[in-house]
């Protein structure tokens, strides 16, 4: 596998793992009774296009096969940004879905390299994948000099739990993010350690 920054052309791939990472339940919350996770997957694909949206290629990571398919993303960004990035996805769901969550909860906040979305593709799954973009991300942080990386983690999945935990994630406290309780895992870093 080959872990690399991701291209535009990218865009429905990673969209496509994008919805997997948030579960196809939250999408259709987004989307709304009356559209469909295709409608919403066309948005994704739109955001993930863009230079300057949460969602954005420029925030992901990607962990390529041998023939060049995206097989997992990682997609972080620093949480100081999260208004800044997350109004494309406001106004998007405004036009697509006649729906407005500019007065959404934020998942993260100021000194946080956040971990927005984290997914490998079914047929990838078992091979290290995740825990491998986990630790470009952490080395990621690292490298920005960030204080801390952080995540999301749904209380109703202890696997993804335990995964984050094994690469050093410990729980910081609670949230709810659509519509579900989830635990916020962070790593903080050591300033004294910026250098390593």
């Amino acid at each position: 596998m080959n872990i690399c920054n991701a291209r535009p052309s990218q865009a429905a791939e990673i969209a496509r793992l994008i919805m997997t990472a948030m579960n196809h339940e939250c999408c259709r919350y987004f989307a709304g009774d009356n559209h469909t996770l295709a409608e919403f997957e066309r948005v994704m694909t739109r955001l993930v296009a863009s230079a300057d949206s949460q969602y954005s290629y420029r925030n992901t990571l990607t962990a390529l096969d041998d023939d060049g398919k995206v097989a997992g993303i990682c997609v972080t960004y620093d949480g100081a940004d999260l208004h800044r990035l997350r109004e494309a996805f406001v106004q998007a769901a405004k036009e697509a879905f006649g729906r407005d969550f500019s007065g959404m909860d934020d998942e993260t906040a100021p000194g946080e390299l956040y971990i927005d979305s984290l997914a490998v593709d079914t047929p990838y799954r078992g091979q290290g994948i995740a825990t491998a973009l986990l630790q470009s991300a952490v080395d990621k942080a690292k490298a920005l000099g960030m204080p801390a990386i952080g995540l999301l983690v749904d209380k109703g999945n202890p696997a993804a739990e335990r995964l984050y935990t094994r690469v050093g994630f410990s729980r910081v406290g609670d949230s709810r993010w659509g519509g579900h309780p989830m635990r916020h895992l962070q790593i903080q870093f050591d300033p004294n350690d910026a250098t390593e």
